[in-house]
């Protein structure tokens, strides 16, 4: 067509999107990316991450393979471990309850290490995770949980790496450029139409690529899918993730797919902003929580703290805490645990409390029933199985007996002053709801038949996420099905 602006349109530039035009690019599609965020504030929920992102690696070699400037000496004190693929596929079944489409998994999971081997052949690269994954035991490295490699500059970092890939493969990108409408002839996708400066313009192209991100930032839609009360939770990420992709796919008769009530929701600066704030980035997150105890408003705990490893409860733990009197939680450390805590207890914007007796202590804990606290941290002291090893590299059976709601594992007396306290509330990410694909990344119709010249990838993706969700799975899924729904779209581009 001769006023095509491209072969591909890519709506979004976050990590799916940009995976998605360097793989259009590589089946030889011109591509364009539009994206509603200024540059300054581009990159969607990708620019918010820590950039862990979870991959299946059978040893060191694997590692080597995707960090090669790993040095000898790392490699001599670390115990990298495996994760296997039936292991990926063990936790998304058990983290979703077996609700995730079988062919997602099967492409997320057989899919990830060559799929980041091909990102960082584009010029993104990798490093261990060494500050929050893996704790040093008898002077050794041990990474646990699954999660071992991330972006080198955390998600700011991985968006200039893939906005520098793109660019110097001529891949345009229009910023605060917002997708309204999906054009077509009734029969296929054939470009859209975007505001820019107060203007529309209809852009055409052979194919569309969705990768714009969920509705975490709206709150009439969250309330609308998630129920009462979720428009009082923070948005962990970007402000524009407002659900238009999935919109203006629904307009044209896709199909919805997924936990539409459901979203990555975690324990979140009680005092943070609205939206993100690239400033803070993900420090705002309080991630530490499975050595502490967490009170509620009444002084009481209120969840099993040490249930499993935090790369597999930090996800839905947010809710948790939202669904307590007050939408705030206190989460409760003493010294024993002070050097388990993440760099983001040690920022500036944080709302702490501490005290040298636990009865000072109590009254600094704003909104909390006093005599009730102390009567939760005089029974939590006396059901600790002291006589179990404290190890928090492996679930350790160190709970406590007797408890309305019981610790399974990491649970330490609270004795040792001084005690410190960290304010929360819930930080929504992203969520779980959006479109039908199938194994090409073509969005499906309510008849389940492919909406010919569209495709999708990243958050606005249903059918994956249930309930839960394994830390690094979405930066994981968004180059996985980024990669898939570009080179698909390139190929029908070029068509």
């Amino acid at each position: 067509m001769p006023n095509d602006v491209a072969d591909v349109i890519v709506v979004g530039a976050g990590n799916a999107a940009f995976c998605a035009a360097l793989a259009a690019q590589e089946a030889g599609a011109k591509v364009l990316m539009c994206e509603v965020a200024p540059e300054d504030e581009s990159g969607g929920n990708s620019r918010f991450t820590a950039g862990s992102i979870r991959v299946v690696y059978n040893g060191v070699d694997d590692i080597k393979t995707l960090v090669p400037d790993l040095t000898p000496a790392e490699i001599e004190t670390t115990d990298f471990g495996t994760y296997t693929a039936d292991q990926f596929f063990d936790d998304m079944a058990r983290v979703t309850q077996n609700h995730a489409d079988p062919d997602l998994v099967e492409l997320l999971v057989t899919k990830s290490f060559d799929s980041l081997n091909w990102l960082r052949q584009k010029g993104i690269r990798l490093i261990p995770i060494y500050g929050r994954q893996a704790f040093k035991i008898d002077g050794k490295f041990k990474f646990w949980g699954g999660l071992t490699v991330e972006s080198v500059g955390g998600g700011p970092g991985l968006v200039q790496m893939e906005t520098e890939a793109a660019k110097k493969r001529g891949i345009e990108i229009r910023y605060a450029t917002r997708a309204v409408k999906l054009l077509g002839d009734g029969n296929r996708v054939e470009g859209v139409r975007v505001k820019h400066d107060g203007k529309y313009e209809d852009l055409r192209s052979r194919s569309v690529v969705l990768a714009c991100g969920g509705f975490e930032a709206n709150a009439e839609m969250r309330t609308r899918y998630f129920g009462p009360g979720w428009d009082m939770a923070k948005v962990r990420g970007s402000r524009y993730n407002t659900g238009d992709g999935i919109r203006m796919a629904l307009d044209i008769g896709a199909s919805p797919c997924g936990n539409w009530s459901g979203g990555h929701a975690v324990q979140w600066e009680m005092n943070a902003p609205e939206f993100g704030d690239l400033a803070v980035g993900d420090q705002f997150q309080k991630h530490s929580y499975p050595f502490s105890i967490m009170i509620n408003a009444t002084g009481k705990r209120f969840v099993d703290e040490g249930a499993d490893f935090r790369n597999y409860t930090y996800a839905k733990y947010g809710r948790v805490v939202l669904e307590q009197p007050g939408q705030f939680a206190w989460q409760i450390f003493d010294q024993k645990v002070k050097h388990l805590q993440r760099d983001e207890y040690r920022i500036r914007q944080i709302t702490k409390v501490t005290a040298n007796t636990i009865e000072e202590f109590a009254q600094k804990l704003e909104g909390v029933n006093v005599a009730e606290f102390l009567k939760t941290v005089k029974e939590w002291n006396a059901a600790v199985k002291t006589d179990v090893p404290f190890n928090p590299n492996i679930k350790d059976g160190r709970g406590t007996r007797g408890l309305a709601i019981n610790k399974s594992n990491w649970a330490n007396t609270i004795d040792a002053p001084p005690f410190e306290g960290y304010a929360v509330t819930c930080g929504l990410t992203f969520t779980f709801g959006g479109l039908r694909i199938n194994t090409d990344c073509e969005v499906l119709n309510t008849d389940y038949q492919p909406i010919r010249g569209l495709y999708a990838a990243g958050e606005l993706v249903g059918g994956l996420f249930y309930f839960n969700y394994p830390g690094g799975s979405g930066l994981m899924s968004g180059t996985v099905f980024g990669k898939i729904a570009g080179a698909s779209a390139g190929r029908a581009g070029k068509n």
